[in-house]
């Protein structure tokens, strides 16, 4: 679809939110964990599992969209040993948000020359408002004092952002997202998977044989939630695509404060509203 045809629909942003809440769902999954590393490596392992049948059902894409595929599954190599090392040194709530606001404003300023996407002034003015809002969820005195995690976490934003833009290619190249999802996350598990069971051996085994049945949950919530805003790149831009899934981090936030009685605070409260701006001005863009 060429990208003056791409709009953002009603049912396109209602189904990417709900991809945003799976995401937040599986995130918090990773940083409950005792072991994050193997966590990761488990979940994504089951996704590629779970991935195989669906590929039968499906079939592969069109050749021009494997280069796309190859450059992926490499690119999130960095993005599991970043995010796990991120969760390993900072807490969900400082490093979550900063991944995953910054990442969105570089896909934007990226967007014109990778993707030939030109964005007007007020999908600017919603994506600059929900990653403005995202980051003042996260951001606190105590990132000054977590500077290996916020290292981690803003190298993993640069991550995110390059193979968003390589999957946004490459999906549309693919002429099917189901097709392209369904084989990167087929091939996606295992590289990460493999380097943890050389490193961890039989730890590894042990591991996933008591943590399958969460696993399997955050698996499905991680394909699910990729898998919508995959689908959503071939129908809106992908820099508002892209800003919306971070929405997540509000999700994250609102779920907090009802399971477990966080408290809202004046904080939240503008960064809550200024991603619910973001979002109504994407909208009317």
């Amino acid at each position: 679809m060429p990208p003056e045809t791409l709009a953002l629909t009603w049912p396109v942003l209602c189904a990417v939110l709900f991809g945003a809440l799976l995401h937040a769902g599986w995130n918090a999954l990773v940083k409950s964990s005792a072991d994050k590393s193997m966590d990761m490596a488990v979940i994504h392992l089951i996704g590629s599992v779970l991935a195989l049948p669906l590929v039968l059902m499906v079939g592969l894409p069109r050749m021009e969209a494997w280069p796309f595929i190859g450059a992926s599954v490499l690119i999130h190599i960095g993005y599991y040993i970043a995010t796990t090392q991120a969760y390993k040194h900072g807490d969900l709530g400082l490093t979550y948000p900063l991944m995953r606001g910054v990442a969105p404003l570089l896909v934007a300023l990226s967007a014109s020359v990778t993707l030939g996407e030109t964005l007007s002034p007020m999908a600017w003015a919603g994506i600059v408002g929900i990653c403005g809002g995202v980051l003042v969820l996260g951001l606190s005195r105590h990132a000054l004092h977590a500077r290996k995690a916020v290292g981690f976490a803003l190298a993993n934003a640069v991550i995110i952002a390059i193979y968003t833009v390589v999957d946004g290619l490459g999906v549309r190249a693919s002429g099917n997202a189901l097709q392209y999802v369904a084989t990167l996350f087929l091939l996606d598990g295992w590289p990460f998977g493999l380097l943890m069971m050389a490193r961890r051996g039989r730890a590894m085994a042990d591991y996933a044989r008591h943590r399958w049945p969460v696993a399997t949950g955050g698996a499905l919530a991680s394909l699910g939630s990729y898998g919508i805003a995959l689908w959503a790149m071939t129908r809106a831009p992908v820099a508002t695509v892209a800003a919306l899934r971070e929405t997540s981090v509000l999700f994250a936030v609102l779920l907090g404060c009802w399971l477990l009685k966080e408290t809202f605070t004046l904080r939240r409260f503008a960064g809550s509203c200024a991603i619910v701006g973001g979002v109504m001005a994407i909208r009317l863009a």
